[in-house]
C-alpha cells in the first residue's frame, strides 16, 4: 500500500498523527486477536466434547436401532429453544440457554413400555445435538472475527507502521536538503555580495 504524501510540513503533521493513531492501537488489537485465538480453542474443545459426547450417546442406544422403527416419532417435538448473546472481544456469540420440548400423550397401556425411555433418549441426543451446533457456530463466528484482526494486525505492523515511516523520513530528508540548499544559497549570494562590495571599494 502507497501512501500519498506531499513534501511539506503539513503532510509530515498528518503522517506523524496517523503513525501514533496506529502505534497508539496496535497493543490494543494484538490482545485483542490473542483473547480470540483462546476463545476460539476453548470453543473448539466444547464444540468437540459435545460432538463426542453426541456420538458416544448415539453409540450407547444401538442396541435399540430395531425398536426405533415401531416408535412414534411424534411423541416429543421442539417446542422452543432460548438462546441469548454474549460478547467476547467485541464479538455477539450464542449462546443457549434452554431448550424445551413437547411430548404428545400416549396411551401407556397399548403402547410398548420402552416409550417413556425413547422420548427421553431423543431429548438427550436433540439438547446434544444443539449443544454442538451452537458451539460450532460459537467458534465459526469467533474464527471469522480472528482472522479478520490477525489481517489488521499484520496490516498494521508490516505495511501502514514501515510505510509511514518511511515517508516520514523521506519529507524530513527533503526539508533537511531544502535547508540546506537554502543556507548554501544563501552563503553564495552573501560572499558574491562581499566580492562586489570589495571590488567596488577599489
Amino acid at each position: 500500500m502507497a501512501i500519498k504524501f506531499q513534501y511539506n510540513k503539513t503532510s509530515l503533521g498528518e503522517l506523524g498523527k496517523q503513525l501514533k493513531m496506529r502505534q497508539k492501537a496496535l497493543p490494543t488489537i494484538k490482545s485483542k486477536e490473542s483473547a480470540l485465538r483462546s476463545e476460539v480453542k476453548k470453543a473448539k474443545d466444547s464444540a468437540n466434547d459435545y460432538r463426542q459426547r453426541l456420538e458416544a450417546l448415539k453409540a450407547e442406544f444401538d442396541y435399540m436401532v430395531s425398536l426405533w422403527g415401531e416408535f412414534d416419532c411424534d411423541l416429543v417435538r421442539i417446542a422452543d429453544v432460548e438462546l441469548s448473546e454474549q460478547k467476547i472481544a467485541g464479538v455477539r456469540i450464542p449462546v443457549l440457554e434452554a431448550v424445551k420440548f413437547d411430548r404428545k400423550p400416549y396411551d401407556l397401556f397399548s403402547s410398548p413400555v420402552w416409550f417413556a425411555d425413547g422420548a427421553g433418549i431423543l431429548e438427550r441426543l436433540a439438547q446434544l445435538g444443539l449443544e454442538t451446533a451452537v458451539y460450532g457456530r460459537r467458534m465459526e463466528l469467533l474464527d471469522r472475527a480472528r482472522r479478520k484482526t490477525t489481517q489488521k494486525v499484520n496490516l498494521y505492523e508490516k505495511v501502514q507502521i514501515p510505510g509511514y515511516e518511511d515517508a516520514i523520513r523521506k519529507i524530513k530528508r527533503f526539508m533537511e536538503d531544502e535547508e540546506n540548499l537554502s543556507k548554501s544559497a544563501q552563503k553564495i549570494v552573501k560572499t558574491k555580495q562581499q566580492q562586489a562590495g570589495e571590488g567596488a571599494m577599489l
